[in-house]
């Protein structure tokens, strides 16, 4: 080997050391201003986007909106399933007639209420 070669691993063992000190002394320091002001530092983990919570909720945050979404989801099939429907041509319909007798039943009963008042 020459002197050339030498002074070129020389130079980036000097550097891989002195870089090594640098990240030592910096998680350090991190710990340090950790326990000084009480921080709590997220993971990588954590901040990465989750297919579940692609805002970025807290846990407390997001089981709020999954039960919120939930009750939603709940009283919307409670809805659609009120609504009359018949199958015509291979597809569901809404069922008009069923409709009119719903609502003439309750327009019925809405008068007669009134009427016995």
């Amino acid at each position: 080997m020459n002197f050339d070669s030498m002074s070129w691993v020389f130079v980036m063992a000097l550097s891989l050391s002195v870089f090594s000190l640098f990240v030592f002394l910096f998680t350090k320091f991190v710990g340090y201003m950790k326990r000084e002001q009480n921080l709590e530092i997220e993971s990588l983990r954590d901040t990465l986007i989750d297919k579940d919570n692609p805002v970025g909720l807290n846990r407390d945050e997001l089981e709020k909106l999954k039960q919120q979404q939930a009750e939603a989801q709940r009283h919307l099939k409670e809805v659609i399933s009120r609504i009359p429907v018949i199958q015509k041509d291979g597809r569901f319909q809404i069922d008009e007639e069923a409709i009119r007798k719903q609502r003439a039943t309750a327009n019925g009963s809405a008068t007669a209420t009134e009427g016995t008042v």
